[in-house]
């Protein structure tokens, strides 16, 4: 069975196709188109034309990769940004008339279940009661659990992006009180939640998200290249320093970081205020990094469970994608019913 997952972010529209094998998700190909769309966000909370336009040109050329590999499955959802968006329906309206996908829009909350889904099956069950965090770019989601599932889940408006737009705007570098006014707000939003994860005691704290993985590359984890099976940790006490380094930097300045990417350097600083007061509230000392996050456990969810109906959107079927009339609809040539994806590097 092959499998693919369309996630249409804040950064990025990600397409990840897998190959079903003894019930795992591995990994076949990927693609991933860097649309930006957080940046480009109005005051008012609207996304303009022409970003979304941008969006849904990026979700036609995925569904049409899709459409070559022949998926038998293709699960296709926006995130926060679009989620949280004034004007959502029109910018979903304009990304179904240009591709043909209708994007599903998850609560925070089924986000939060699903991606703490994909890092327990990741960790396992030794690893004793468990709390996730997730830094997206519209959002922050938490979720704790003693056993496959978890026990409670929350989203809460503490995405890189959206923090960024907010407090410290512009390419230079942040100022003292922007980044005091910061914490100040990550710190009351996050009081209820800390205080609940503190009380449950987690023995095993797991981060996931591009936003923690940098992080901990720059606090010196392995990159990458080195594989999704090097044991990756981050302490609080690293990242507290990182997040002074990347405070005293300009964004051109961060992105020659280890790990700081071009495309997420404008949001370091805002994320790493969020992760490092999130462990802090939170009396967390260290995380371990997780690779498998939303999309695996999208997948892990249909996997495991069966059925459709759980899905906001109907589930698009390879014969659905190959003649739904979208991009990609013409004859699909052979592709190898298994490729290897190399891991996608962090610096």
């Amino acid at each position: 069975m092959r499998l693919a997952v369309l996630d249409a972010g804040s950064n990025s529209v990600h397409l990840l196709i897998s190959e079903v094998v003894g019930g795992v998700p591995l990994p076949a190909h990927s693609l991933k188109d860097p649309v930006h769309l957080a940046e480009h966000v109005a005051r008012d909370g609207t996304v303009p034309p022409k970003a979304a336009q941008r969006l849904a040109a990026a979700v036609a050329q995925a569904r049409e990769q899709a459409d070559r590999w022949r998926c038998d499955r293709l699960f296709a959802y926006a995130t926060a940004v679009v989620r949280d968006a004034a004007n959502r329906d029109e910018v979903l309206e304009t990304v179904r008339a240009a591709s043909g996908m209708r994007l599903a829009v998850l609560p925070g909350e089924v986000e939060a279940e699903l991606t703490f889904r994909a890092a327990r099956r990741w960790i396992g069950l030794q690893a004793g009661p468990m709390a996730l965090l997730d830094i997206g770019g519209g959002s922050l989601e938490v979720a704790f659990g003693r056993g496959a599932l978890p026990d409670f889940a929350f989203s809460l408006p503490l995405g890189a992006g959206r923090l960024t737009r907010e407090f410290l705007p512009g390419k230079g570098r942040p100022g003292r009180e922007a980044l005091r006014e910061l914490r100040r707000y990550v710190r009351a939003t996050l009081k209820d939640v800390a205080a609940r994860v503190r009380w449950e005691e987690p023995h095993t704290v797991v981060a996931t998200s591009r936003m923690f993985q940098q992080l901990a590359r720059l606090c010196g984890a392995a990159p990458g290249r080195d594989g999704p099976f090097v044991t990756r940790r981050l302490a609080r006490t690293d990242l507290k320093e990182a997040v002074r380094r990347l405070s005293a930097l300009t964004a051109a300045e961060r992105a020659q970081l280890p790990g700081i990417s071009a495309a997420r350097c404008r949001q370091a600083p805002a994320g790493a205020v969020v992760a490092h007061q999130a462990m802090k509230s939170m009396g967390i000392d260290e995380v371990t990094i997780c690779p498998w996050a939303l999309r695996e456990g999208v997948l892990l969810r249909h996997l495991e469970q069966g059925g459709q109906d759980w899905w906001p959107n109907p589930v698009a079927r390879y014969g659905d994608i190959e003649a739904g009339g979208a991009p990609g609809n013409g004859a699909a040539p052979r592709v190898p019913r298994r490729l290897p994806l190399a891991p996608e590097s962090v610096r």
